[in-house]
């Protein structure tokens, strides 16, 4: 039930599990100056104690405003399932893929639920959950403050840097020094992927200048660069991307293959016309792979 309460009385404990933007809470800010808070803010009571959990761009923009009360309305008493009831509708109130992490890691460790018990809870699959508490894992301290205080973007985090960590040259330490070498220095999302490609498959001395604070010269090399610092095009990077994978699953695929746990009747019927269709395309697929092979050598 809506009601309104003093923002002095919230509890802010979950405010670190919450991503910070800039850019958005400034337009926020002058949304509530002329209009106020249209959608309440979201908590649980246990023993009569307001943690908020959903509304700390709202809050942190009264705060600033001076407004004494705010909107309100109670997930109930029990953190667990406040949480949970935030992470079901999450979708709709576009909690990102880190904050998900981080209240999935709050109920794991917190309130000691397993991976079954959240993925039950949440109507999602095991492997959704466990992909979610692996990005908490891989996450050192230093880099999830830089990630949820705004300072390092989170999309060039998941979809530059983690690339990087899963080459074997590429440590957790290198991927940390690289996010507090770059961060709050106001770069775009370019210029970092470009500052990271150069920082690690680079020259040494391209890596130690950026390490050490001075951007100024990998900036202006970056800047000459075509649009996308490894010189292909959008459509040639999915091309590679496919090509990866495709290597891939066809290793997968060739060892268990042969594995003896392959024997119920269901699993013939349906590998059977599965392989049927790969099969009447292997050999256009053969050809195709020779003739970019060919080209892609003569280039």
């Amino acid at each position: 039930m809506r009601c309104e309460i003093e923002i002095s009385s919230l509890d802010l404990r979950y405010e670190s599990r919450r991503l910070k933007n800039r850019s958005q809470e400034s337009r926020l800010l002058s949304s509530i100056a002329e209009r106020g808070i249209e959608e309440p803010l979201a908590g649980v009571e246990p023993d009569g104690v307001r943690i908020l959990l959903n509304g700390f761009k709202r809050y942190r923009c009264a705060r600033i405003l001076k407004i004494a009360l705010v909107p309100y309305v109670s997930l109930g008493t029990d953190p667990a399932t406040g949480i949970v009831s935030l992470l079901r509708s999450s979708n709709a109130r576009s909690l990102t893929i880190l904050e998900q992490a981080g209240f999935i890691d709050e109920l794991r460790t917190q309130e000691s639920m397993s991976v079954a018990d959240i993925a039950g809870l949440l109507s999602r699959s095991k492997s959704w959950v466990s992909m979610r508490m692996g990005l908490v894992n891989e996450l050192t301290e230093p880099i999830r403050l830089k990630l949820f205080n705004g300072s390092f973007p989170v999309y060039s985090y998941m979809y530059t840097l983690r690339q990087f960590m899963r080459m074997n040259s590429v440590k957790k330490q290198d991927i940390e020094s690289f996010v507090l070498a770059v961060s709050g220095k106001g770069l775009s999302v370019r210029e970092i992927e470009g500052l990271a490609h150069g920082c690690f498959r680079g020259p040494e001395s391209f890596r130690e200048q950026i390490l050490s604070g001075n951007l100024a010269l990998p900036l202006q090399q970056i800047r000459k660069l075509p649009e996308q610092p490894d010189g292909c095009n959008v459509f040639e990077r999915g091309l590679l991307k496919d090509l990866e994978l495709a290597g891939k699953y066809m290793q997968r695929v060739m060892g268990k293959s042969n594995d003896p746990r392959l024997g119920t009747n269901a699993f013939y019927a349906q590998a059977n016309l599965l392989t049927a269709g790969i099969l009447s395309r292997s050999s256009a697929f053969k050809q195709t792979m020779r003739e970019l092979h060919d080209r892609s050598g003569q280039a």
